[in-house]
C-alpha cells in the first residue's frame, strides 16, 4: 500500500544541531553538509522556528542554492513558547516563510505536543490554521511531533484525522523504555493510518556511545560500522516510516550517515537479532525501575518532579553523560513546574503510592547529590 513520502529516502537532514563556530552556525560547512547530502540522492531537511538560526542558516545553504522542487522542507509551529493569542501563534509560520524564504512548506508540523502543550494548540485554533494554509497552497502536508504517553497520542489523533503523518522519538533504547514508550505510539500512529517520522533514533547521539557491554556486541557484528549506525537503520527499518531525521553536526557525522543509509534496504535477520541482543544487555543495566506512572506525584505534598529526576538519574547510568543528565532533569522536572530532587522533605507518602516499591526518599537524595 502507497503512504505519503515513500518516494522520500530514509534518512532526513534534521537542522537542530548544526555546525557552529565562534559567532554561530557555521554556514560554509552547512553548505558543504548540505551538498553532500542532496548528491547522495536525499532530500528531506527538518527546521523549526523554535531552532535558533536554523532557518535562516537553510535558506543560506539550500533555499538559495537549489530548486525549490528539488527538496522538502519541514518547519514546525511552536505555540507553546512566548504566545499568549492567536495572532502570536500564527506569526511564527510567517517568521518561518521569511527566515526560510521557501515560498511554502512540504510538512509543516505542531511543534512537541503533549501534556500541557497541547492546549495551546486547541485555544489557538491552530489545527483549522494549518487546514487553511494546506489550502492557500503554503502547506503540502500537515502532522505534528510529539513526546508523551501513547494515551495521549492516541486521544489527538482521534479528535485530529485531518493530520497526515506523525513525528516521533523512536530509538532501539527508548522501544520498551517505561518512560518513552516508543514502540507503543510507533504502533497507535500505524493503528490510525499514519506514516512515521523518526526523530532522536541515535537519542541525542547517546546512542553512539551507548555502555561498553552494548557497543561489543554491535562492534564484534560489524567492525566496520559505526556504533551510532546501528540506531539509525533499527529506525529505518520499521514499516510506514517517511525518514529518519538524524541531526548531524558536523561533515564527518554527514559522511558516516551516507556510507550506510544511501542503499539502504533493511536489515537482515541476523542483524535484527544483533539488535535485540544489544535492547537485551541494556536491559541488564541496573536502573531506578521507575515506570512513570506518576502515583507519587499525586501524593507529594511538596511537588516534586520524582519520575522525571529519575528518568534523568537513569540517562547517566546509561550513557555516563552527566550534562545530558543535567538537562534532562531540567526539562522533565522544572520544565513540568515540579520541583528538584532537594527540596524532598522525606515524608514517605510517594514510596506508599508506588507500585514498584522504589525507595524514592533514598533515590532522591542520590540524585540531588549526584545533578545538585
Amino acid at each position: 500500500m502507497a503512504y505519503l513520502g515513500e518516494d522520500i529516502k530514509k534518512l532526513g537532514f534534521g537542522l537542530m544541531r548544526l555546525p557552529q563556530k565562534e559567532d554561530g552556525i557555521d554556514i560554509e560547512q552547512t553548505k558543504q553538509m548540505v551538498d553532500m547530502f542532496m548528491e547522495a540522492g536525499f532530500t528531506y531537511f527538518d527546521t523549526a522556528w523554535a531552532y535558533a538560526g536554523s532557518e535562516d542558516a537553510i535558506r543560506q545553504a539550500l533555499v538559495e542554492r537549489y530548486p525549490r522542487e528539488k527538496y522538502q522542507l519541514a518547519t514546525k509551529n511552536a505555540a507553546w513558547i512566548n504566545c499568549k493569542t492567536r495572532e502570536d501563534a500564527v506569526a511564527q509560520f510567517d517568521a518561518s516563510l521569511k527566515q526560510t524564504g521557501a515560498q511554502y512548506f512540504d510538512f509543516y508540523l505542531l511543534h512537541n505536543l503533549g501534556e500541557a502543550r497541547t492546549q495551546y494548540f486547541d485555544d489557538y485554533q491552530m489545527w483549522d490554521f494549518v487546514l487553511e494554509k494546506k489550502a492557500e497552497g503554503k502547506i503540502k502536508h500537515i502532522g505534528f511531533s510529539f513526546h508523551s504517553t501513547p494515551e495521549e497520542l492516541e486521544d489527538i489523533l482521534t479528535k485530529h484525522p485531518e493530520m497526515e503523518f506523525v513525528q516521533l522519538q523512536i530509538n532501539y533504547a527508548d522501544w520498551d523504555y517505561p518512560a518513552v514508550q516508543s514502540r507503543r505510539c510507533y504502533e497507535v500512529a500505524r493503528e490510525h493510518g499514519k506514516p512515521v517520522i523518526i526523530m532522536e533514533p541515535v537519542k541525542g547521539g547517546m546512542l553512539a556511545n551507548p555502555p561498553k557491554s552494548v557497543q561489543d556486541i554491535l562492534k564484534e557484528s560489524e567492525p566496520g560500522m559505526s556504533v551510532a549506525s546501528w540506531a539509525v537503520r533499527f529506525a529505518a527499518n520499521l514499516e510506514g516510516v517517511i525518514t529518519v531525521l538524524s541531526g548531524m553536526s558536523n561533515v564527518e557525522q554527514m559522511e558516516d550517515n551516507l556510507s550506510y543509509m544511501k542503499n539502504f534496504t533493511g536489515l537482515t535477520e541476523e542483524e535484527e537479532a544483533v539488535i535485540k541482543k544489544a535492547q537485551e544487555e541494556l536491559k541488564k543495566v541496573p536502573l531506578i525501575p521507575c515506570t512513570t506512572c506518576n502515583y507519587c506525584a499525586k501524593v507529594c505534598p511538596n511537588q516534586i518532579g520524582i519520575s522525571g529526576s529519575f528518568t534523568a538519574m537513569n540517562y547517566l547510568t546509561l550513557y555516563d553523560d552527566l550534562a545530558m543528565a543535567k538537562h534532562q532533569e531540567e526539562w522533565l522536572v522544572g520544565g513540568h513546574g515540579r520541583k528538584k530532587a532537594a527540596e524532598c522533605v522525606q515524608c514517605g507518602k510517594c514510596e506508599e503510592a508506588c507500585p514498584q516499591h522504589i525507595e524514592i526518599r533514598k533515590e532522591l537524595a542520590r540524585t540531588a547529590e549526584i545533578l545538585g
